[in-house]
């Protein structure tokens, strides 16, 4: 099932960046870029630096032009998920450009890559969890808490991945077609941000 080998290369991303633990360390993607893996392991690594960034911008004491300048490097791996999410329905419309779509064969509310993308963050969210659920200096009633939300992250894996799963069988199948629409961000784009154009003038 592709959600077993998406989420085992989630859980090797997340490994591998905690072994240093540092939003300033550089990808070391294992995987052949020509290979699904490589596009899985590129965009899980994206959302956990962001995961990290998220945390040290809620910092209480940083420093105001530090927290600047994190806000713009968030702002630019917003940009370079979005990419990721592009580039991994790519790869499902290239797969099954042959198939030929069945009369009655409907549309999904998301596209693939957009449920990939949850199921990214999902990874990150068990991680996490489970780290707290366990985590000796915290109270028994903190670890309690987390283990129960823990349990809710596990079972929403599972009905997520089969979600995945059911939606990748109806696009291989011809019950349901893809149409991906590119992610239209206006607020980068110095043509359409009022605050940017403004500034060209």
């Amino acid at each position: 099932m592709f959600s077993q080998l998406a989420f085992s290369v989630f859980e090797q991303s997340i490994h591998d960046y905690h072994v240093y633990d540092s939003v300033d360390q550089q990808i070391n993607n294992p995987f052949p870029k020509e290979k699904i893996e490589h596009l899985l392991y590129l965009k899980n690594w994206i959302d956990t630096v962001q995961w990290h960034f998220e945390d040290l911008i809620r910092d209480p004491q940083i420093d105001p032009v530090a927290a600047l300048a994190l806000k713009r490097r968030i702002d630019a791996f917003n940009q370079e998920r979005t990419d990721m999410v592009e580039y991994i329905d790519s790869y499902f419309l290239q797969k099954y450009a042959g198939v030929e779509t069945k009369p009655n064969a409907k549309i999904n509310s998301e596209s693939p890559a957009w449920a990939i993308d949850r199921f990214s963050i999902l990874a990150l969210k068990i991680h996490h969890m489970r780290e707290e659920a366990v985590r000796t200096e915290a109270s028994e009633e903190h670890r309690k808490n987390c283990e129960i939300k823990l349990n809710i992250l596990l079972e929403q894996r599972k009905d997520l991945a089969t979600a995945i799963d059911d939606l990748l069988e109806d696009i291989k199948t011809g019950e349901k077609y893809m149409k991906v629409y590119k992610q239209m961000k206006m607020y980068n784009d110095v043509d359409t941000n009022p605050v940017l154009y403004q500034t060209k003038k």
